[in-house]
């Protein structure tokens, strides 16, 4: 079945002379005890922030969700202009290297990235523009099984070689041969309709007593029934009757058994809506002149956290199972005792804790693009990925399908929240045994699961096991890792039976990778700091080949500082706090004069940017240079709640958002005081959304710490936020309120000492206007006259226009200018 769906510890880091270095020294090399400073090399031309914020398509327009050809021969890829909306798909040849622009006429005949092929490997199925499509893999020859405006949902072969389909509920299985359709359930969300009823009230019976032609009419009703009942039950050419799963319930998920018998349903009630009436944001330039309301998300203050409830059908019995969640360990655990008896004690009163089932979904990862629900592929054995609402629990369970009840094979409880990234997991095939990733080590590693043993690890260390890959012939598990350093990753496979683990590509940057179909080689996405991502062809145990050269000559002639990898001691006993460094043309840690510096907070707080690759922060990489070759000192950091340094840093900011981050930007400060001449006392920050958030809890409760900081698109109240992300770190506010106010920007806003820059895009339906404009209120009202607002009327929140960039980042600029020069 396919799936469609919507980054060793340094003590002390050597930042050594690299402006035109291409790949990243190696991290031992930079290990010293007495930190040497060198500047970096001139810039030819300085850098401008019209060149810097300009449309992005002047360094190159990057190869995009490049996968390989069903044979392994080719390479597709799309290119996509950033002030376009159509993308371009490309064909690259791997034996000559030639790339070809595929005509739309072409389109359709290109081999497909996802789909799925039967257990013979002879044919692969697949979607194409909603409709389904056959391909014979040994002749290329390709069926179209449908034609139809209603769009297919997903699909999966059968152990018939038939393939089932389906969408809205209606599944259907085709044989790819004769193209004979049979359908093998339709489940509508309604009551079932009753029967052909007896009269039983004494005015009905009496009416069937006095009345011929009603009691006729009741008669010919029970004969036209009884026909039908039993015509069914010895008519095989008929289809079966319709499940009926009641009108209060929608499908959330839909899987088909192997053999076509049975179907998994997963279903949420109607009432849960994604919002209400009142949640909209207002357009102010809407096409047709007036202001338009257009529909958001819900809060998370207000934003349903209802479970969903489980089915199995038996499409060959009509038998209609409910699933009980009975057999999760731990299903009616109270795993918010803590935070509720200290909320109940901050309002005076006692929180006596009970048992409870817990609200059960199916486990929602943020990264995959697997389906939660994973049956045997020769088998009627089904396996789910189940998590408890409140986000302490993943549970991986099989599923009796006679019984209707869940059996746990993991559970994974972590008192913060479950990670809603590193949860892929699958069967072996033709074993009773299951792979998954977890991070009950403290760090995502893989293991294996025998059914009625325990589970083993199969990778084991601090380092972050990701993108697993099962090879064709079932032998190796492939995966990401970075073993070598945080901010290094390398692919790396185990073989299953042996345990013996090796390293595949030995990549000096960042990379994602795709194994062939054949198993035999990797499609590789790489990058360096100075590098933006380009195609490569890594053959298992061959010489690693570069596919494409997109980046253009004006990007790749400039002389780009790259930011040097620093490991920062924490003062706070958090071990070691990764950050990029950029230096001053001139560096002199003996000049008299220090340097102003500037602290940037990336986004998304788990996200990783001080890594050895290419920044998704672009503009911001150029924009670092810039203010380097003006005699800034620059540091990025991965404060706690980063991505890729382990669970412990995760889930440091749990109930307490905006505390242990701003620690670290402390010891930013005082390590680039210590190593790099810094001023203490003219430093400066900035960052958008969770960066915006920071740099607002930066000033609001550490007012000496930075002489000015700018936020952008900003988060000011977590109550505001969205529900799957905010209630994983501060629960929900009716249920931890302390954590709320705690960690929302808003609640600290009288702490503004410093000069505050707050700039929003009217159209951001990820972080709400609304909240910069509550914000400014608040600190009107605080009679704080140290802020000023910038606003973007036509910008989301990934502005789009450059002349928006340019003039945010020229304010930017202009108070690091004025305030830290």
């Amino acid at each position: 079945m396919i799936k469609h769906l919507a980054v060793s510890a340094l003590s002390l880091a050597l930042l050594s002379a690299c402006a035109t270095t291409q790949t990243p020294v190696s991290p031992a090399a930079s290990e010293a005890v007495n930190v040497q400073l060198k500047a970096p090399l001139a810039a030819a031309d300085a850098l401008t922030l019209e060149q810097i914020m300009a449309d992005p398509d002047w360094m190159g327009i990057r190869a995009q969700g490049a996968y390989f050809s069903d044979d392994g021969q080719r390479i597709y890829y799309n290119r996509q202009p950033s002030a376009s909306v159509l993308k371009d798909l490309y064909q690259l040849d791997l034996a000559s290297g030639a790339k070809q622009l595929l005509p739309l006429e072409q389109w359709h005949t290109a081999d497909q990235q996802q789909g799925i092929v039967n257990l013979a490997g002879t044919q692969k199925a697949y979607l194409y523009q909603g409709n389904l499509f056959v391909k014979e893999l040994q002749t290329g020859a390709v069926k179209q099984l449908t034609r139809s405006l209603q769009q297919i949902d997903d699909l999966r072969f059968l152990t018939s070689g038939d393939i089932a389909y389906w969408f809205e509920g209606k599944v259907f299985a085709v044989n790819p041969e004769t193209g004979m359709t049979r359908q093998l359930a339709q489940i509508e969300s309604r009551n079932a309709p009753g029967n052909v009823a007896e009269p039983e009230s004494y005015l009905a019976k009496q009416q069937h007593r006095l009345i011929e032609y009603v009691a006729l009419q009741h008669q010919n009703a029970r004969a036209k029934e009884a026909r039908q009942q039993a015509l069914a039950s010895v008519d095989p050419t008929m289809a079966g009757k319709p499940f009926y799963v009641g009108d209060d319930k929608r499908i959330v998920e839909l899987s088909v058994s192997p053999d076509g018998r049975y179907i998994f349903l997963a279903l949420a009630d109607k009432t849960e809506k994604w919002r209400e009436e009142h949640d909209i944001m207002p357009n102010y330039l809407g096409k047709d002149g007036y202001v338009d309301a257009v529909p958001v998300r819900a809060r998370v203050a207000e934003a349903p956290a209802g479970g969903q409830t489980f089915l199995v059908l038996d499409s060959k019995t009509g038998k209609q199972t409910p699933v009980t969640i009975e057999g999760l360990i731990g299903f009616d655990d109270d795993v918010l005792v803590n935070e509720k008896a200290e909320n109940a004690k901050a309002k005076g009163e006692t929180y006596l804790s009970r048992k409870a089932p817990r609200e059960i979904a199916l486990m929602m990862d943020w990264g995959w693009d697997q389906s939660a629900v994973q049956w045997h592929p020769q088998e009627n054995k089904l396996a789910v990925m189940l998590e408890a609402r409140d986000n302490k629990d993943r549970w991986i369970a099989t599923v009796d399908l006679q019984k209707g009840s869940f059996s746990t094979q993991h559970r994974l409880h972590d008192d913060a929240w479950v990670n809603y990234t590193h949860n892929q997991y699958g069967w072996l095939p033709g074993t009773d045994t299951l792979y998954f990733l977890s991070e009950e080590s403290g760090y995502s590693q893989l293991y294996l699961k025998p059914f009625g043993q325990k589970p083993k690890a199969l990778t084991q260390g601090k380092f972050v096991v990701s993108d697993v890959t099962l090879s064709p012939d079932a032998r190796y598990l492939y995966y990401k890792a970075n073993k070598q350093h945080p901010g290094i990753y390398n692919v790396y496979r185990v073989d299953i039976a042996s345990g013996r683990d090796e390293q595949l590509t030995q990549w000096q940057g960042n990379l994602d990778y795709q194994l062939s179909p054949m198993g035999d080689a990797l499609l590789l996405n790489a990058s360096t700091r100075t590098e933006p991502a380009e195609l490569y062809l890594q053959p298992i145990g061959g010489e690693l080949k570069k596919l494409t050269d997109y980046t253009s000559d004006a990007f790749k002639a400039y002389p780009w500082q790259a930011p040097e990898v620093v490991a920062v001691p924490s003062s706070h006993g958090a071990g070691d706090i990764y950050a990029r460094v950029y230096l001053p043309e001139g560096f002199s840690r003996d000049n008299a004069d220090k340097y102003p510096a500037v602290i940037f907070n990336h986004g998304a707080g788990y996200l990783q940017n001080a890594d050895y690759g290419f920044s998704g922060y672009f503009r911001e990489f150029m924009f670092h240079n810039m203010l380097a070759q003006q005699g800034y000192v620059v540091m990025d950091m991965d404060y706690r709640g980063s991505k890729g340094y382990g669970r412990d840093w995760r889930t440091a900011i749990y109930r307490n958002m905006g505390h242990p981050e701003v620690e670290d930007l402390q010891d930013g400060v005082s390590w680039m005081a210590e190593h790099a001449n810094v001023d203490p006392g003219r430093v400066g920050t900035y960052g958008g959304s969770y960066g915006g958030f920071l740099t607002f809890m930066a000033l609001f409760t550490q007012p000496e710490l930075f002489q000015s900081g700018a936020a952008l698109r900003p988060v000011t109240d977590w109550a505001h936020y969205n529900a799957p992300y905010t209630s994983n770190i501060l629960n929900t506010p009716d249920v931890d309120p302390i954590a709320y106010e705690r960690s929302s920007p808003i609640e600290h806003a009288q702490g503004l000492q410093k000069p505050l820059l707050i700039m929003s895009g009217v159209l951001d339906d990820n972080v709400f206007f609304q909240d910069s404009v509550r914000l400014v209120q608040r600190l009107i009202e605080l009679e704080k006259p140290m802020f000023e607002t910038a606003i973007y009327p036509v910008e989301p929140h990934g502005f789009k226009q450059p002349s928006s960039w340019l003039d945010e980042y020229r304010r930017i600029y202009k108070l690091f200018e004025q305030t830290l020069k």
